[in-house]
């Protein structure tokens, strides 16, 4: 018979890590890598007790994880982010040969007391696998709890991989059929989520859970300058060839001071004509800038002083750089989504995404030092309250003891 859960017998939390783990050589974290460093940092600091790690080893064998090594995970992890990663080839395979090794799955939950159990994870990986999925919450007699991000390869399969649709199907699918409870980062992903459980209707406890945002510190008291910043992977869904062609235009028409477009993000798929334009168009060169390997500093430094974070997205799930950039004080322009708003609430200033006229003005606006629209928008500011990653987690753990009770 199942152990029930009471004051004195909390269900245990076993949290996933198989996301950081298959994605130690990359010294650049996603946003996703960033949730399931937060849910791992957020649950030790309130449910130490209850809180156990595990993964599917890059190896591709499941099990628990050594807690004093994965502790030591996450904190070179984060360091790494903070830093520029490895100092060289050889540093990066002794890290990655030592961690793999001391996180290595010890045992399984065969051996473990007769407890409530909650498998968590806040990642999509391995949900293409449901075989998979089964046999860890059979081995860990655990109900499933899951973090869903977006359905964005699924509602916008021209953004996307290839093989991005069939792959992402198979996830939600495994959600729908499995999971005892499901999170949504924004009530956009919950509307788009319904559809798929009312498929395979089944007793599961929901939840949506914005996303938190951490403060960080500034060296000193960041001004404005005259760069513009747009965050995010390098794929079309962002939408980035909007700001190079209204730069590019900028540029030609040379009236005044050309603003400059600085660009943090990784290179991403189906992105050539971006990336044609970031290097063979000459007269973008002395305005537009693309960083890929900037840390978690030097991004948050460089957009704490920039005139605006730029969003132009088609799709977004929720909308972390809004939240980020309104956190540091940076106005916000973006594409007029209901995701976005829910990060942003009524602070941004939200534009159609197809709409380069519109944005060409706002932009240039902003950048005069006598801006009203950045104006109006820093005023609105004052009065935004961040989302914090306390909060969310706090949903998290309640929905946890709902699917164990």
């Amino acid at each position: 018979m199942a152990a029930s859960i009471t004051v004195d017998n909390p269900a245990e939390i076993v949290l996933d890590l198989s996301r950081l783990l298959s994605r130690i050589t990359h010294a650049t974290p996603t946003g996703v890598d960033r949730c399931e460093m937060a849910y791992a940092r957020g649950l030790l600091a309130r449910v130490p007790e209850r809180l156990s790690f595990a993964a599917v080893h890059p190896m591709g064998f499941y099990g628990r994880l050594d807690r004093s090594a994965v502790l030591r995970f996450l904190d070179v992890t984060e360091q790494r982010w903070s830093s520029h990663g490895f100092t060289s080839v050889w540093d990066k395979r002794r890290f990655v040969a030592s961690t793999l090794a001391a996180l290595r799955p010890r045992f399984s939950a065969g051996s473990l007391e007769d407890r409530p159990r909650v498998y968590l994870q806040a990642s999509p990986n391995n949900l293409t696998r449901p075989n998979l999925v089964q046999r860890i919450l059979a081995n860990e007699r655990a109900r499933f709890v899951c973090l869903v991000h977006d359905l964005i390869p699924i509602e916008f399969p021209e953004y996307g991989r290839p093989d991005g649709v069939a792959k992402h199907e198979a996830r939600i699918r495994t959600i729908a059929n499995l999971a005892d409870g499901i999170l949504c980062n924004s009530r956009a992903t919950l509307a788009s989520l319904h559809t798929w459980l009312e498929r395979i209707p089944r007793a599961r406890e929901i939840a949506v859970a914005h996303l938190g945002t951490t403060k960080r510190k500034l060296s000193g008291n960041p001004v404005a300058g005259s760069q513009f910043v747009c965050i995010g992977t390098i794929e079309p869904r962002k939408n980035h060839l909007l700001l190079l062609n209204l730069w590019r235009n900028f540029a030609q028409l040379a009236v005044g001071d050309v603003p400059r477009l600085i660009i943090i993000g990784r290179r991403g798929w189906e992105n050539e004509q971006v990336v044609d334009m970031l290097e063979r168009c000459a007269v973008l060169k002395p305005y537009v800038v693309e960083r890929n390997d900037m840390s978690d500093v030097e991004v948050t430094e460089t957009l704490a002083r920039a005139k605006a974070l730029l969003l132009p997205s088609f799709a977004e799930g929720y909308g972390m750089p809004v939240t980020e950039a309104l956190s540091l004080g940076v106005p916000v322009v973006c594409s007029d989504l209901a995701a976005l708003r829910e990060a942003g609430g009524e602070v941004p200033d939200y534009l159609d995404p197809l709409d380069g006229s519109s944005w060409r003005d706002i932009i240039l606006d902003y950048h005069r030092s006598d801006s009203p629209l950045r104006a109006a928008q820093l005023a609105r500011l004052k009065h935004w309250c961040f989302p914090e990653w306390g909060s969310h987690m706090d949903t998290v753990i309640d929905l946890v003891d709902r699917v164990t009770q």
